[in-house]
């Protein structure tokens, strides 16, 4: 198993990080996987080979449509098709687990959180309201059966109930499996950060599903490592067309419109890695805090009392650093962590090579 940025002696910022370093960190938050691989060679349309997934974050182990977290999005460049996003906006509310996949398999994996939603609350969309499924994706057509749309509901339904705590998955696994990331093999990569107890204590975790940017912009620790590394990619890939997404997660109890502002700044952690935001690029993050749950439905009062974090500038400013943090370095995990592979067409995503990557960081002084 290739090692993480830390493992190496890699530290990037100034934050200590979580005990697991993950965004599972976060008190309450579960993270699951189902990875799909199968077959080789030529491209068959709607056979394979495939190599996908979807990946889900719970942000509580409760039912989230009866007890929703306060929740925010930020597009950073809005070329993409995710679902759920305009009633999140509206109301500042998540009800289902966030869901990442690949861009063609975006309804079913819809159906899949909706069959999970009507498996806990048989009352949707007769005694009350309907739900509001959250899913995010980035294209993984380089090296998947994109067409085949291969993952199912049941793979939904799989990866929630396969949720755990911690989760050190990374890498080519769930939504990963088939993603590119500055011209390497990339995928899920996570990490997060602790306040200081003077500051309340509080904990960002932040999970990266990087499937963007070309070599010779990638930029680790600081170090402009894409200009300064040979030429390591077996395939000469089409014209880089993005995307991201970013699911930071926090125990602060915050609002959404504080929570949009913690989105905004996972975008600066994702340009400290090289990142620009590109034409074609489906950036989106996505906020929410487990400190508040907020009931679907209250008949006995009009109104709901909530404590919130005070915006004290030192204490949000260290929030800010926090999730810039914690980014950045959920996607140089995400590079460190990702194995090569051979996908559709013989397509090669060749792994970043660590062993000249750490030399360069060496030569440079960041690491030891």
């Amino acid at each position: 198993m290739r090692p993480r940025a830390r493992e190496v002696g890699l530290r990037i910022g100034q934050l200590p990080p979580g005990k697991q370093n993950t965004i599972t960190d976060v008190p309450g938050v579960l993270v699951g996987h189902v990875t799909k691989i199968a077959g080789e060679g030529p491209l068959v349309p709607g056979m394979g080979p495939v190599r996908t997934g979807v990946t889900v974050i719970l942000p509580h182990e409760g039912n989230l449509f009866r007890e929703k977290v306060p929740g925010a999005i930020f597009t950073l460049n809005g070329f993409g098709k995710p679902l759920g996003i305009a009633q999140v906006a509206e109301l500042g509310r998540i009800e289902t687990p966030i869901a990442l996949t690949n861009t063609l398999a975006v309804p079913r994996v819809a159906d899949g959180l909706i069959d999970h939603a009507l498996r806990q609350n048989p009352d949707i969309g007769v005694t009350t309201s309907t739900v509001n499924p959250l899913v995010f994706e980035c294209s993984d057509a380089w090296l998947n059966d994109i067409q085949g749309r291969h993952v199912t509901p049941a793979d939904v339904l799989e990866a929630i109930d396969r949720a755990q705590r911690p989760s050190l998955d990374e890498g080519n696994v769930g939504a990963g499996t088939g993603m590119m990331l500055f011209g390497f093999k990339g995928g899920i990569g996570t990490a997060s950060r602790c306040l200081p107890a003077e500051l309340g204590g509080y904990t960002i975790g932040a999970l990266v599903l990087g499937n963007f940017g070309r070599k010779e912009q990638l930029r680790i620790a600081g170090v402009p490592i894409g200009m300064l590394l040979s030429n390591q990619q077996a395939d000469k890939q089409p014209e880089e067309r993005g995307s991201v997404i970013v699911v930071l997660a926090t125990d602060a109890p915050l609002l959404d419109r504080e929570l949009s502002r913690i989105a905004r700044r996972g975008a600066l952690g994702l340009a400290r890695t090289g990142a620009i935001g590109g034409h074609g690029s489906g950036d989106f993050i996505v906020a929410f805090s487990t400190a508040l749950r907020f009931a679907h439905a209250n008949a006995d009062s009009r109104t709901v009392t909530v404590t919130i974090l005070r915006e004290d500038p030192v204490v949000m400013d260290a929030l800010f650093q926090a999730a810039i943090e914690a980014t950045e370095e959920a996607v140089v995990n995400a590079l460190f962590r990702a194995e090569t592979m051979t996908g559709r067409d013989w397509h090669t995503a060749q792994a970043l090579p660590l062993d000249e990557t750490l030399a360069l960081l060496r030569q440079a002084g960041v690491i030891a």
